[in-house]
């Protein structure tokens, strides 16, 4: 894993770029500060603009070639082909409306999510040479959103578990992701392996009392394994985004009226 102020650059086969921005090198302000390119959590439409800019000259590929979909922690998958690009802008928006992952098997065009705490997976199909964005919320990893993007890649390409190699992106860890009761319920009975995933810490503001913690890293290379990645293809970068906010953006430390990381995957 390598570093720049921008961004942090992740290790994948020859040919393939993959990153997470940081909060840092652009123009963004406030809890927005300062390298957002996500149009829909509230930062100012110029500073996006600027910032999608400055990310195109750095990937060396058109604004119109970086893809985000609007993510609302569902499963949809969508296939990005050359006729999206012939769209309308508006129609484009449509089309990634309610898309929680991208898939593509196109050169020089850059598919990513946004997160700030949640997960985003990247996968590789190296034999197929087919590249997908996931972002895996706790509500996505429980109705395993990066399984359901595994089959589409297998619907539309005949990707294999064993053709893949993963991205586990910066997001919460599990130290600092404690959740409700109903959500350790949500995960027991979708049959997780709660021994794996869960554990119990005193509160914070009440030592007598326990809650519980899900390491939602471990819940996605799980799913990742079972549908066939051999293990040493699936890499956690272990970027805690509610330990390094001053870095990462987290909407647990700076609230949901801040900026997104953008985790991306390009094939040259």
């Amino acid at each position: 894993m390598l570093r720049s102020m921008t961004m942090t650059y992740h290790k994948l086969p020859d040919g393939v770029v993959a990153f997470s921005t940081t909060r840092h090198g652009g123009v963004s302000r406030g809890n927005y500060s300062e390298f957002n390119i996500n149009p829909y959590c509230g930062d100012e439409p110029e500073a996006v603009q600027h910032n999608t800019a400055l990310l195109s000259n750095i990937l060396d590929v058109p604004v119109k070639h970086i893809v985000l979909p609007h993510q609302t922690h569902g499963i949809e998958v969508r296939k990005i082909t050359s006729g999206f690009f012939e769209l309308e802008k508006a129609k484009q928006i449509g089309f990634l409306e309610g898309v929680d992952a991208v898939v593509t098997d196109m050169q020089n065009v850059c598919i990513g999510v946004s997160t700030a705490d949640c997960i985003p997976i990247l996968l590789y199909d190296s034999v197929h040479r087919v590249v997908a964005a996931v972002h895996a919320g706790w509500r996505g990893t429980v109705r395993r959103i990066v399984q359901c993007t595994v089959a589409e890649m297998n619907n539309a390409f005949a990707t294999k578990g064993e053709d893949l190699w993963a991205i586990i992106g910066p997001g919460i860890s599990l130290q600092h992701f404690e959740v409700g009761d109903e959500v350790y319920e949500q995960f027991e009975k979708a049959g997780f392996r709660m021994d794996n995933i869960a554990k119990q810490y005193p509160s914070p503001s009440n030592s007598r009392s326990w809650k519980w913690h899900i390491d939602l890293w471990e819940c996605n290379r799980m799913q990742l394994e079972d549908v066939g990645m051999m293990p040493e293809r699936i890499h956690v970068s272990g970027i805690c985004t509610y330990a390094q906010s001053d870095d990462y953006f987290s909407a647990r430390k700076l609230g949901i009226h801040s900026g997104r990381i953008y985790t991306g995957i390009l094939m040259k």
